[in-house]
């Protein structure tokens, strides 16, 4: 394996994502130390709130470092890796150039930040000194999926963990006087809700700074604690007789991380909630001659049109009626939004939750247009690489969940939009038609609404539209 020569050691830090976004999670490196990386080449892959992205490093030479193993959070800003680099190239220079194999790697400066230990195959836990080479070193035991965030000096940045003793010594620090670093506000809440004291916690992002990671470590860790002294003492001296059974606490069962796709979705779906006076209207349309109307598209020849397509030039028309739906609420300034452009966002389920993608341009787009950005959309969705720019930005949001075999819902509206029209699935059900019962295709369309953008009447005038298109599709010519 090639080796920089003597060259300079250059640190690539996790890059400002966009979209306003603070952390991400490493979800597959891309590269090993030791190996040579050209500029602008993937050297990770993380997953944001919004998807999963592969970072280019803008050095090209020997990486010396990576920081993090898969399944860490890292914030914005924090060390990716170092990278060894030819001396006098920069970000805009070439690859680095190599050396034998024997020479080893170029050493990274006394400046930089050490890496943490590799963990050796088949081994457990990492143990990582804490202490000067003057001092006998306290250790402290770190996740292997978590390696310790080290400073300049080499010392372990925060605090010793007290509940995490290792070799029957308990490393003690004095407290600090100031407020803790947290990464946000809600590691703060989630540590007080559970009475736990953030000074005896050990941080592993930057400068000791605290994750939402490392508070869930310690309640885990605090858990199984509790679990083990009460296990002891039952042992020793036995449950009286006639005991009842312990009750159910909050650390009992499975726990699940709101991070990522999930946590991005609870955050904004709560703020929705909190934010928006939402209401919902909702009617049956009998859906029959739409049915009819995309055979006959799809039995002509051509790329075939999708039910979704359709729907979602209904609502671009509809839009075009009633504006106010297109809007946003600009709560600083007390003032409506009325939006030029329908940027529609679908919603679609994937292994790591549901996302919303948005068709940009949707009003200037026809029915094969549509399907096209559907379907390119969906498949990038499933597997995770939709980009912040496609997650984001939607004025109007269509919501298709008769996939799931349900006839009616009401939705939370996608913050910051005004608006949702959700579609059931479409079932043969008795209906009267032209005077007479039939078996008609029927389904069930909601509408939920930011009462603050416009009153029921404009909003059942909106939905009263799209059923008409959806019952007789010759009403969208008028607008063609």
């Amino acid at each position: 394996m090639a080796h920089a020569s003597d060259g300079r050691s250059m640190e690539f830090k996790l890059p400002d994502l966009g979209e306003g976004l603070t952390e991400a999670e490493i979800v597959r490196w891309l590269v090993e130390v030791g190996d040579v990386v050209a500029v602008d080449q993937p050297v990770v892959e993380v997953e944001t709130a919004k998807a999963m992205v592969e970072v280019p490093c803008p050095y090209g030479g020997v990486v010396t470092a990576r920081f993090g193993e898969e399944g860490t959070e890292l914030p914005v800003g924090a060390p990716l890796v170092t990278v060894a680099v030819g001396e006098g190239e920069t970000a805009a220079g070439g690859p680095a150039r190599e050396r034998g194999a024997g020479d080893g790697a170029a050493p990274t400066p006394a400046a930089e930040p050490p890496a943490a230990e590799p963990k050796p195959e088949g081994s457990g836990n990492v143990l990582v000194g804490y202490g000067t080479s003057e001092a006998p070193a306290r250790r402290r035991r770190v996740r292997p999926d978590r390696p310790a965030a080290t400073g300049a000096s080499g010392r372990a940045n925060g605090r010793v963990r007290a509940a995490e003793p290792v070799g029957g010594a308990v490393g003690t620090a004095e407290p600090l006087d100031g407020p803790v670093p947290v990464i946000s506000p809600l590691v703060r809440r989630l540590a007080r809700q559970h009475d736990l004291d953030l000074r005896e916690l050990t941080g592993s992002g930057p400068d000791g700074l605290i994750l939402r990671a490392d508070v869930e470590y310690a309640l885990r860790a605090a858990a199984a604690q509790g679990g083990r002294t009460a296990d002891r003492e039952a042992g020793a001296g036995g449950a009286p007789a006639g005991a009842a059974a312990p009750a159910a606490s909050p650390s009992d069962g499975t726990r699940v991380p709101l991070k990522g796709v999930r946590g991005a979705v609870a955050d904004k779906l709560s703020r929705s909630r909190r934010e928006i006076p939402d209401a919902t209207c909702w009617v049956d349309a009998d859906a029959t001659e739409l049915m009819r109307a995309r055979t006959a598209m799809n039995a002509s020849g051509g790329p075939k049109i999708s039910l979704v397509a359709l729907l979602a030039r209904i609502c671009t028309a509809a839009l075009a009626r009633f504006p106010e739906l297109n809007s946003t609420v600009d709560t600083e300034a007390r003032e409506i939004v009325r939006l030029d452009g329908v940027h529609l966002g679908f919603a679609a389920q994937t292994d790591r939750g549901l996302v919303v993608p948005v068709v940009r341009d949707a009003h200037v787009r026809d029915a094969e247009s549509l399907t096209a950005e559907f379907a390119r959309l969906t498949e990038a969705a499933r597997a995770g690489r939709l980009t912040p720019g496609e997650l984001t930005g939607g004025t109007f949001t269509l919501n298709n969940y008769g996939v799931f075999g349900v006839d009616g819902s009401t939705p939370i509206i996608n913050h910051p939009e005004a608006a949702m029209l959700g579609v059931g699935r479409i079932v043969p059900k008795p209906w009267v038609h032209e005077g007479e019962l039939a078996v008609r295709q029927v389904v069930q369309l909601s509408l939920t609404f930011d009462h603050r953008v416009c009153d029921g009447g404009t909003a059942g005038g909106f939905l009263r539209y799209v059923a008409d298109c959806v019952e007789q599709p010759a009403v969208l010519l008028r607008t063609l």
